[in-house]
């Protein structure tokens, strides 16, 4: 029998109450954690007064590179029945596991926008880590958030706008935290891209920073996540891992936040100068060589020499455990062994969530759903699986066969993988179809493959990851954004053999598809991202009609590079497009996209009607007490937003309703509108719903840097409403 301490059971109710409320339709409607937390503060302080010195060192000190079961292990404290902790990657799923599921990156499970989705992915990960003996899961990631559409890791995360960012990040963390096991939310902050990432300087003005990048770490720290993982560039000048403003002004004390700070791997620049700064705990403990220890023994003579005080040494370790103890890891915890079997069904979310994050970008004359074609084509070396294997290249380090996800340390091994031609080869075997196959890039004889087809698939890719790898010249960021593998020649050259030509893209991020439209015989374009172990099975559930289309783009496709306004720089980045990024740029700049933010086209046809609004909003700062995630009153719902949205078309589907406020003139230099609210509506034909916009306090703020406070700015504000950030369907306003 498993007991459950009475914090972890005080978490459990309190979660329950959450979702048995009305306010669990609103998916940012979380428990404030205020209580759960002090009670684990308490029990924590009552063991680090039975602690040594030491015994709280080694607590905060990781025992060094490739010296445990884990990616990161600080060794157990038998004086209070502490155990090795385990921190492990990743974000989709568990590095270096053997029997656990390859779940969809975090930029396929924000294209869903599916917050049911969303959450039973992060209850899927945390059940799989929790049976692995993991106590710290290394994600979910928040930054980068992916100003930069080139930037290496951008996949790993959930888009460019920070509002939808937050939703995911807050419904991950719940999801893996109520499975018992800690997430840690990264990369905090500002690492925007690969290059230069441990030299450069993020620098980052004050509003910028607390309305792009800062805003969906609130979101997490509101979810109540145990811990945060400082990142590897300098913040402002300073080395974000010991910057004061970071991580003791901005996250502990303006945003509430309980837990702990954790390092990336070897991002420790100084022994006191991180413990100062706010660093709680180091990892893993020393560089990848084995050297250079900057905790352990030298943090004990810095607390020794009065350079780091006896009393932050006693709050690093009380953060720790505080966090250990809220998730209920004190009793019962399952023990360590990282190549546990621990599937279950999750591969059905990771279908569900690969299929609802396909984006229906073209789909002239209704080409699509296919309807059992007497001759399919299919060409691309993305269309089958890797030839040396669907694990052969370390972290994912290479772009061979077909895509399911970027590479580096958030990537982890596939337990199978199903390729488009497996899917389809299925496929067509019931339906008596004929499919032939070229799974090669090259265009010299392609023709043979695709003529007298009734469709000619062709699937093309671009990757990015990690710096640490190169692939195919890229180091990390994208070098461009073309297609990989010369795939606009591909697209042509199938699309001259036959006239029903479909391009499939599997990518990390935005590409250039201008070349590909402007091909004659190009009749679909399906922008299925990023979707892991279950990639054919996905896109096979969408061509074939099983399931309409329902994902919407969570960045902007531009006509050109140089239409996003940013770039990856060498040295230091100073920011300057500031608030103005990815849709904000464009509808500033009134640059026209080839697909803006939030689009995404249906088998069926949706209707939007009777927009209502109303509110009990002020104007003024926030002032309330600061509970998890800044002053209690921010997160107050405020104003509640309908409308009725009807499936006119004649097949089922749903629709991803969006809400995007414009601010009062007297908040000075805003965008032209923001995400403020996104529901998603399953519909039948015929059938009616409708779209509830909860708008809290904080949605209708802009950060005032003069007052250092979240102010709501009096006037009128804009309210639209409709299927995507430039199609609006219904307008109103609302009044402070």
């Amino acid at each position: 029998m498993t007991v459950i301490s009475a914090n972890a059971l005080g978490l459990l109710v309190l979660v329950a109450l959450a979702r048995a409320s009305p306010s669990c339709h609103d998916p940012r409607a979380v428990p404030s954690g205020v209580a759960e937390w002090a009670a684990a503060h308490s029990s924590a302080a009552a063991a680090v007064a039975r602690m040594s010195q030491q015994d709280k060192v080694s607590m905060v000190s990781g025992i060094g590179w490739d010296k445990g079961p884990c990616v990161g292990n600080t060794a157990a404290i038998s004086s209070i029945g502490y155990p090795q902790l385990c921190l492990q990657d990743g974000p989709l799923g568990i590095r270096f596991g053997t029997g656990s599921t390859a779940f969809t990156p975090g930029i396929q499970a924000a294209s869903t926008w599916d917050v049911e989705l969303i959450r039973q992915r992060g209850a899927y990960l945390g059940a799989e880590a929790k049976g692995c003996g993991i106590h710290v899961l290394l994600g979910p990631v928040a930054g980068a958030l992916g100003k930069i559409p080139q930037g290496g890791r951008n996949w790993e995360g959930f888009g460019v706008d920070p509002y939808l960012s937050g939703i995911a990040m807050s419904q991950t963390i719940e999801g893996i935290q109520g499975a018992g096991v800690q997430a840690c939310a990264k990369h905090y902050i500002g690492n925007e891209q690969e290059l230069n990432r441990e030299t450069m300087s993020s620098d980052i003005n004050d509003r910028t920073m607390h309305e792009l990048y800062l805003w969906p770490f609130a979101d997490a720290v509101h979810a109540n996540v145990a811990s945060v993982m400082c990142s590897y560039n300098k913040l402002n000048g300073t080395w974000a891992c010991e910057s004061d403003k970071a991580q003791n002004s901005l996250l502990k004390k303006e945003l509430g936040f309980q837990g702990y700070v954790v390092s990336d791997w070897n991002a420790q620049h100084t022994t006191s100068g991180a413990a100062n700064g706010g660093m709680d705990m180091t990892m893993p403990g020393s560089d990848y060589n084995g050297n250079n220890v900057l905790w352990g023994p030298q943090l004990n003579n810095a607390v020794n020499a009065n350079q780091v005080s006896k009393t932050r040494l006693d709050d690093m370790a009380k953060r720790i455990l505080a966090a250990w103890y809220l998730l209920g890891q004190n009793n019962g915890y399952p023990s360590i062994n990282i190549r546990a079997n621990v599937q279950g069904n999750h591969k059905d979310n990771v279908r569900a969530v690969a299929r609802d994050g396909i984006v229906l970008l073209k789909n002239d004359g209704g080409i699509l759903p296919l309807k059992k074609p007497a001759k399919l084509a299919l060409v691309g070396s993305a269309a089958v699986v890797n030839p040396q294997g669907i694990n052969a290249c370390t972290d994912k380090g290479c772009n061979t066969g077909a895509l399911g996800m970027g590479w580096g340390s958030g990537s982890v091994n596939y337990p199978y993988f199903v390729a488009p031609y497996d899917a389809l080869k299925t496929r067509a075997q019931a339906d008596g179809t004929t499919l032939t196959l070229q799974s090669s890039d090259s265009t010299n004889n392609v023709a043979g493959t695709v003529s007298g087809a009734d469709a000619a698939i062709v699937v093309i890719t671009a990757d990015s990851g990690e710096g640490y790898i190169t692939v195919e010249g890229n180091a990390g960021d994208r070098n461009n954004l073309e297609p990989w593998h010369n795939g606009n020649a591909l697209v042509q050259a199938v699309a001259a053999a036959n006239k029903n030509t479909i391009v499939v893209v599997h990518s990390v991020g935005p590409i250039i598809l201008e070349t590909i439209l402007a091909t004659p015989g190009v009749r679909a374009v399906v922008w299925a991202g990023l979707p892991s172990q279950e990639n054919g099975n996905a896109l096979v559930d969408v061509l074939y009609g099983l399931t309409s289309p329902s994902g919407k783009l969570v960045y902007t496709i531009a006509k050109k590079a140089e239409d996003y306004g940013t770039a990856v720089v060498r040295g230091n980045d100073a920011f300057p497009e500031g608030l103005f990024v990815d849709y904000r740029h464009f509808d500033a700049a009134n640059i026209e996209p080839r697909y803006e933010f939030g689009f995404g086209l249906s088998y069926t046809n949706f209707t939007y009607a009777s927009l209502k609004i109303t509110s009990t909003a002020t104007s003024g700062p926030a002032t309330g007490t600061t509970i998890p995630g800044g002053p209690a009153d921010l997160w107050e719902t405020v104003a509640t937003v309908t409308a009725v949205v009807t499936n006119s078309g004649g097949v089922e589907g749903a629709e991803v309703a969006q809400l995007y406020l414009t601010l009062p003139s007297a908040a000075p230099s805003a965008p032209p509108k923001q995400l403020r609210g996104f529901a998603k509506l399953k519909l039948a034909p015929g059938a009616s719903g409708t779209a509830t916009f909860n708008l809290r306090r904080r949605d209708l703020s802009y950060w005032d840097t003069a007052r250092q406070q979240w102010v709501v700015p009096q006037g009128r504000f804009g309210v639209s409403v409709g299927a995507s950030s430039r199609d609006v369907r219904l307008t109103g306003s609302l009044d402070v």
